[in-house]
């Protein structure tokens, strides 16, 4: 599972999720890629399955890479306890994605190929992605 090994703060605040990305919203390694459309937190447990999808789909052919991280922890507190008595601990974690963000990037395969494992590792998300490729 992907986490930080170290973070100057154990707990964050929650933050904003608007907006369009600026960064990380072209194809830069690969000539296939998966695009977010929507503002959302994306787990590292998604951005796991994800990858296990699309690298069974291409038989462990071509390289993949991942273009998200997830360096924000999400706290909660456990079942049945009151109100108060500060934050809770850090449960799993997440990366604030904006809308045009690339997730992943593939290349060393054909097109159809490509489309399928990215339509598999779209299913592993709760928000629309898109399909994309770079224009020759």
């Amino acid at each position: 599972m992907l986490m930080p090994k170290k973070v100057k703060h154990r707990k964050v605040y929650r933050g904003k999720r608007r907006g369009i990305a600026t960064k990380g919203n072209t194809l830069e390694f690969g000539d296939y890629g998966l695009q977010c459309m929507e503002n959302c937190w994306i787990t590292a447990r998604q951005i796991e399955a994800g990858r296990i999808a699309i690298t069974r789909q291409c038989k462990r052919h071509g390289k993949l890479w991942i273009r998200l991280f997830p360096y924000k922890p999400v706290t909660s507190k456990p079942v049945e306890v009151r109100m108060g008595k500060g934050k809770g601990d850090p449960e799993f974690w997440v990366d604030v994605v904006k809308r045009g963000r690339i997730i992943y990037e593939l290349e060393g395969v054909d097109e159809a190929t490509a489309k399928q494992a990215m339509t598999l590792a779209m299913r592993k998300f709760a928000v629309k992605t898109r399909f994309v490729k770079r224009e020759q």
